[in-house]
């Protein structure tokens, strides 16, 4: 159900690239917030806001939809099993549609009349 409604970037906080934090640090540090912040503070702040980014973005970290109370590696591990992945499909991934220049037809077939 998360994989599907929430769409996680990934099973675990670990596997996160560390370019992506990189970049959401980035993303952090630019916000108007942490203007004028001394440098321990905004760390601190910036540390914070990438925990809760990665609980956000690890499927292991998020609050399981039927009790909020508890993450669903919670979950997973009181039914006795373990996340070790996942792989999402969307519907309509990977089709290719055909580019049609409609007025171009439109011309072709007014033309051969």
């Amino acid at each position: 159900m998360h994989v599907a409604a929430i769409n996680p970037a990934v099973a675990h906080p670990a596997d996160m690239p560390q370019e992506q934090l990189d970049q959401e640090k980035a993303i952090i540090l630019a916000q108007p917030d942490m203007a004028g912040k001394p440098e321990q503070i905004a760390e601190k702040m910036v540390q914070g806001r990438l925990k809760k980014y990665l609980a956000e973005n690890s499927l292991t970290e998020q609050p399981f939809v039927k009790d909020p109370n508890q993450t669903v590696a919670e979950f997973v591990k009181a039914a006795g099993g373990e996340v070790v992945g996942f792989t999402r499909f969307e519907v309509g991934e990977g089709i290719e549609k055909e580019e049609v220049d409609f007025a171009k037809e439109v011309m072709e077939q007014a033309g051969r009349r």
